[in-house]
């Protein structure tokens, strides 16, 4: 048996499955519960074990992790009859690591109290790949001894594991994390059509662009997705959407000005808009094609 702490974990899509995956690799004990019956099959293929509901996930675990799309899914499993604040022990710890509203989490924390639960919201960042690679960026909110308690699991995951203040930070700190990837990609894809358009080698100007200032961790790992077109979901339009509202309606609420933010906002709206919110966010790319005269995917 291990001596490590058993693992409920509620949600497996494109994220929750590789890092439940990574968890036990490391020798972590992890029952799974997610709506797909394959991915809960691909679960057990990996060492884990298959949950029939929420409540039989988290019933004898002593960390709960769910990853989940928004504030609505992490509602619907933490609260009611079934839900994991019914079912967990008294001392369990709730890690929620959903891209949620901050807000959403602190009530979360409260209601968590009530019920003699701990809580920290701990949302990553990296995608698919650094999920996959557990190399996220893993923002935390809440105590320092809940973070501290957490703190082994949270590194399996990722690379960099920082708190960031009490319960809500995390969500607050991940909202601007969004902000900045989006406005990222978006002046990623501008460039592309505007080297496209003058006739310059894109594959040779994206590496030497990504050696420069104008380098980053968007531009490493979203260049190729630009060069071939291949908007395959690592990320998709629909959940950065959700994210850019969240941001903004935190911003508006503290009284913080986002001028470009506001308006990479109404891009990704309008690009959902058009179908492509099943789209991975370099997807950003076709909006800018459109609106340059050349139609996405021509």
């Amino acid at each position: 048996m291990s001596s490590l702490p058993r693992i409920g974990w509620i949600g497996l899509g494109i994220m929750g499955s590789p890092m439940a995956e990574n968890l036990l690799k490391a020798g972590y004990p992890v029952t799974g519960y997610t709506l797909e019956r394959h991915k809960l099959d691909r679960l057990a293929a990996a060492g884990g074990t298959a949950a029939a509901s929420v409540a039989e996930a988290v019933r004898d675990a002593d960390v709960v992790i769910t990853m989940v799309p928004a504030s609505p899914q992490v509602e619907a499993v933490a609260y009611g009859p079934d839900g994991i604040l019914a079912h967990a022990r008294p001392g369990t710890l709730l890690i929620d690591m959903s891209s949620i509203t901050p807000q959403t989490s602190v009530d979360l924390a409260e209601a968590a109290g009530r019920h003699g639960i701990r809580v920290l919201d701990a949302p990553v960042s990296g995608g698919e790949a650094g999920a996959v690679e557990a190399v996220l960026s893993i923002m935390a909110g809440g105590t320092q001894a809940d973070f501290d308690a957490a703190r082994p699991i949270l590194e399996t995951l990722g690379r960099t594991v920082i708190r960031c203040g009490p319960h809500g930070a995390g969500q607050t700190v991940k909202a601007a994390n969004q902000l900045i990837v989006a406005v990222n990609i978006q002046a990623c894809a501008e460039a592309v059509v505007f080297l496209e358009k003058s006739g310059v080698d894109l594959a040779a100007a994206l590496d030497v662009l990504n050696g420069g200032l104008a380098g980053s961790t968007v531009l490493t790992r979203k260049k190729d997705n630009f060069r071939d077109r291949d908007f395959a979901p690592g990320f998709r339009i629909d959940l950065h959407h959700k994210d850019m509202g969240i941001v903004t309606d935190a911003a508006r609420a503290v009284g913080a000005a986002l001028p470009v933010g506001t308006v990479v906002a109404g891009l990704v709206a309008a690009l959902r808009a058009q179908g492509d919110g099943g789209l991975d966010h370099s997807a950003l790319l076709r909006g800018v094609e459109r609106l340059s005269g050349h139609p996405a995917g021509a």
